[in-house]
């Protein structure tokens, strides 16, 4: 049983009485939507971190920044470590990838003298994708330099319906936009290397994959949301989670 690993001793394990941060959407807020544990329960069970969890249902990373700013609000001393799970959210609204960059023709003063070359700045945009993640990531490494960050892609999406207004399509489909989840994805794997965060891809390691009828009891309803992972479904995010950080989990 995964259960079973999850009982680590203090010998070895550098993250007990750590103070961690959680940023995200519904899959971390700790209203446990879809759960009664969220994985960072289970982190906690764990590894005996102190979760200070600031995920909110709904948000895009566009929400980011302002977690941020509620844990500052609340916390006088800053996180020993920061996770970040966010983006299924940003796909469902079909908001813009955008680029990281701009790209600019400059004169640089070098050892041979004056030279052109090329100089690309950071584009902020909060419209696209690529450029909420530069806004929060600055933010992020500005205000905590000596934290280590981690950024959780999504995982893989099902079929969900909450309300008439509120349906959506698994992930065989696109968005408005005509990109599909994997997409998004990318663009978060991408952001490690741009920002200099561990990646945990989620989408790949965590198992999950509600596409398949055995896959049902690690979402929280079969029929109307396969996008919320079960108590089940949090353990096995968590497994994936000990895995990168260095812990035997199954």
């Amino acid at each position: 049983m995964i259960e079973d690993c999850f009982n680590f001793s203090a010998n070895g394990n550098p993250w007990r009485g750590r103070r961690v941060a959680f940023f995200g959407d519904s899959i971390t807020d700790p209203a446990h939507i879809g759960c009664s544990e969220n994985y960072w329960g289970v982190l906690e069970r764990a590894i005996g971190i102190v979760p200070l969890v600031y995920g909110v249902n709904g948000h895009q990373w566009c929400g980011i920044p302002g977690q941020i700013e509620a844990f500052s609000a609340e916390n006088a001393e800053g996180p020993d470590a920061i996770f970040v799970f966010a983006g299924t959210n940003d796909f469902n609204s079909s908001i813009p990838l955008g680029e990281w960059f701009s790209v600019s023709d400059v004169v640089v003063r070098r050892s041979k003298g004056d030279t052109p070359v090329r100089r690309r700045d950071f584009i902020f945009d909060d419209s696209t994708l690529r450029g909420r993640i530069n806004i929060a990531m600055r933010m992020l490494q500005d205000r905590w330099p000596g934290a280590p960050k981690f950024l959780l892609t999504p995982i893989h999406r099902g079929y969900a319906e909450f309300s008439s207004d509120n349906v959506q399509p698994d992930e065989t489909h696109s968005n408005e936009l005509g990109l599909f989840i994997g997409d998004y994805v990318d663009v978060v794997k991408e952001a490690g290397g741009i920002w200099s965060a561990t990646v945990i891809d989620l989408f790949s390691e965590s198992g999950l994959f509600p596409l398949l009828p055995s896959h049902a009891k690690f979402f929280n309803q079969t029929g109307t949301d396969r996008l919320h992972p079960s108590d089940a479904g949090h353990r096995r995010i968590a497994a994936a989670i000990l895995r990168r950080l260095g812990f035997p989990a199954l």
